[in-house]
C-alpha cells in the first residue's frame, strides 16, 4: 500500500472515531491536539488500525507517532515488513 491509500483508510477511521467528516489528513496534524484524542481514543484508534491493516502496533510506537504523517509511515513500514499482509496489498 502506498501513503495515499493508507491515508484514505486512516481518514475513514478518524472520521468514525471523531464522528466528524474530515476534509483531509495533513501529515503535520498532531493526533492528541488536532483531533483531541485522549488515551482511550488512542487505544481505540490503535485497535482499529491493527485490525484493518493486520499489523501489530505497540503503545510505545503509537505514542512516538504523534503526527498523522508519522502514523502513516509506521503503518506503511509494518505492512511492508509483514509477509501476512501480502493479500492485503494485492487487494488494495
Amino acid at each position: 500500500m502506498n501513503r495515499e491509500e493508507i491515508r484514505g483508510v486512516l481518514k475513514a477511521i478518524f472520521e468514525e472515531e471523531t464522528s466528524q467528516e474530515l476534509q483531509a489528513l495533513d501529515d503535520e496534524a498532531v493526533l492528541a491536539e488536532d483531533f483531541a484524542f485522549d488515551s482511550v481514543d488512542l487505544v481505540s484508534l490503535l485497535m482499529r488500525v491493527e485490525g484493518h491493516f493486520h499489523v501489530r502496533l505497540t503503545n510505545a510506537e503509537l505514542t512516538e507517532s504523534r503526527t498523522v504523517g508519522a502514523l502513516i509511515d509506521l503503518v506503511g513500514n509494518k505492512v511492508r515488513d509483514n509477509p501476512s499482509t501480502g493479500s492485503l496489498r494485492a487487494a488494495a
